[in-house]
C-alpha cells in the first residue's frame, strides 16, 4: 500500500500469512482467513465465518477493539468501482435493518473489488 493511498484512507490487501500470524488467536475452530485489508492502522478481515474489524485506538496504538460481524447479520452491501478520475473503490455494508451503511471502507486501486464482492456475496447469500 502506497503512502499517498494510506494518507487518503484507502485500504490495501494484506497477505493471509501475515494476518494469521497477527490475528490467528481470534479465530474459532475450523475458521480460516480468506481476505484481509489494512487501512492506515485499522484492519478488516473476511473469514470463513464472519467479518472481523480491528480498530486500533489511542495515540500509541496499544489499545484495540475487535468487532465481529456475522455474515447472516448483513442485510445488503454495495461496491463502487474506480473511475477515470476516481482512484479508490468503496465497499458499503448494511447491518440488519439499518437505513445507512454501518460499515464503509475505501480500497486503493490495487484491490480487486470484484473479488471482495464475490466473497461477501458467497457468505451473505448462503
Amino acid at each position: 500500500m502506497g503512502l499517498f493511498s494510506a494518507l487518503l484512507g484507502n485500504a490495501g490487501a494484506v497477505p493471509q500469512e501475515e494476518l494469521f500470524q497477527k490475528y490467528g488467536p481470534l479465530l474459532t475452530e475450523g475458521e480460516t482467513i480468506e481476505l484481509g485489508f489494512k487501512l492506515v492502522r485499522d484492519t478488516f478481515i473476511f473469514t470463513t465465518k464472519r467479518l472481523i474489524l480491528v480498530d486500533v485506538q489511542g495515540l500509541t496504538g496499544s489499545k484495540r477493539e475487535y468487532t465481529s460481524v456475522s455474515y447472516r447479520c448483513i442485510s445488503r452491501f454495495s461496491i463502487e468501482t474506480t473511475g477515470t478520475f476516481d482512484l479508490d473503490a468503496e465497499l458499503k455494508i448494511w447491518i440488519s435493518s439499518e437505513t445507512n451503511p454501518s460499515i464503509k471502507k475505501q480500497f486503493n486501486k490495487s484491490v480487486n473489488v470484484y473479488e471482495v464482492q464475490k466473497l461477501l456475496a458467497y457468505h451473505v447469500l448462503k
